[in-house]
């Protein structure tokens, strides 16, 4: 077990505690949600769609399980439980939809979930969304197989009781994917090319489409506060996982953390 050294979770400019973190985190993304997914696409060059359905296929080995339960959290508008679906019914067969496993999608801003719904009406009947808090999860324990978020846990005010209730409602032996934005270790000219529109291009694009700069400043500021993988890696051990994994793409800005439930 490596030392873990203290992390606690987002806090918003101006937030003193954690329920005010979550409560302004919660109407940060009520209020950008009409433009979410634009802006995802735009400010990413499109590669969020690669990433998220490369996390999809690094858990095929359990998507391919018919009756397997898998919950998808911090969900936004659904992009990633789509993927998941997708990679299900291709590894599957779009004939195995009668009995299927369900993929459950939460997350606490309704108005994401407005759009996720609407989203699902075409082609995903087996994708359903709830809302829920990450942190208090109204699920029983060992309740799902796979447990996935992507550019979400980020966003929790608390990771260490964020993880413990991951690991709550999941199967021993269960699976969890985290895929989180992270700021490039290397010193290439890429991948400071990369920091200086991240700090500097993409919040003055996304402040001006959506009409909020205050969401599309924290989201650099965000990232940069975020534990680093080897401190992420070894709360998630605290935590009750094993075997953690780090799979990473852009330029080491963007990382896929796997882990077995122990």
């Amino acid at each position: 077990m490596h030392n873990v050294p203290p992390v606690s979770g987002t806090r918003p400019q101006g937030t003193r505690d954690e329920r005010e973190a979550a409560a302004q985190v919660r109407d940060m993304f009520s209020r950008i949600a009409p433009r979410y997914d634009f802006l995802n696409h735009l400010l990413s060059f499109s590669l969020d769609h690669f990433w998220r359905r490369r996390t999809a296929r690094a858990f095929l080995h359990i998507l391919r399980r018919p009756q397997s339960r898998i919950l998808d959290l911090c969900c936004g508008t659904g992009d990633l439980a789509f993927a998941l679906d997708r990679a299900r019914a291709s590894t599957l067969g779009e004939a195995c939809g009668v009995g299927r496993g369900w993929i459950l999608g939460s997350d606490f801003v309704e108005p994401m979930l407005t759009r996720a719904r609407k989203k699902g009406q075409t082609g995903h009947p087996s994708v359903l969304f709830a809302a829920a808090d990450a942190l208090h999860l109204p699920f029983p324990d060992a309740s799902f197989d796979l447990l996935t978020t992507a550019f979400g846990f980020r966003n929790l005010a608390n990771y260490e009781n964020g993880l413990r209730e991951f690991a709550r409602v999941l199967k021993r032996g269960g699976e969890m994917g985290i895929l989180e934005f992270a700021e490039p270790n290397s010193s290439g000219f890429m991948a400071g090319l990369f920091r200086f529109y991240f700090k500097n291009i993409l919040p003055r694009i996304g402040g001006v489409v959506s009409g909020n700069r205050e969401a599309y400043a924290y989201l650099p500021n965000s990232v940069f506060k975020f534990p680093s993988p080897p401190e992420l890696s070894a709360l998630m051990e605290k935590c009750g996982f094993s075997e953690v994994g780090l799979t990473c793409w852009n330029f080491e800005s963007v990382i896929l953390y796997s882990a077995k439930r122990v």
